[in-house]
């Protein structure tokens, strides 16, 4: 069965950088547009950035400018390279594949001086 896990969580000061990454496995990913969605504590789920098949991006706006969608068609991957990180940008941050409905169980950044 197809499987996506995510990776790169972390935890770092205000200000900090951190990469995550998507892999996919079990499936070809090359037709689907993908997505970063995160959770904040006591928050609901959000999307942070999707990108398409071509490698076009979109971002909500607390992501523009701090955050670069990125995905690698030929190794069913994606990444997500978050800068100047912000308390506020603690959360579990989820892959997710579009249409399949394929989600990985996430992967836990903090931000904390």
């Amino acid at each position: 069965q197809a499987q996506v896990v995510e990776s790169g969580g972390g935890t770092v000061q205000p200000g900090g950088s951190l990469r995550l990454s998507c892999a996919v496995s079990g499936a070809s990913v090359n037709i689907y547009i993908m997505a970063w969605y995160r959770q904040r504590p006591g928050w609901p789920r959000e999307l942070v950035a999707d990108i398409t098949p071509s490698g076009r991006p979109n971002y909500v706006e607390f992501a523009k400018g701090r955050f670069t969608i990125s995905r690698d068609n030929a190794k069913n991957t994606m990444a997500l390279q978050m800068n100047d990180l912000k308390p506020e940008d603690t959360a579990v941050y989820y892959c997710t594949v579009i249409l399949s409905d394929l989600w990985g169980n996430g992967t836990l950044v903090t931000v904390s001086s």
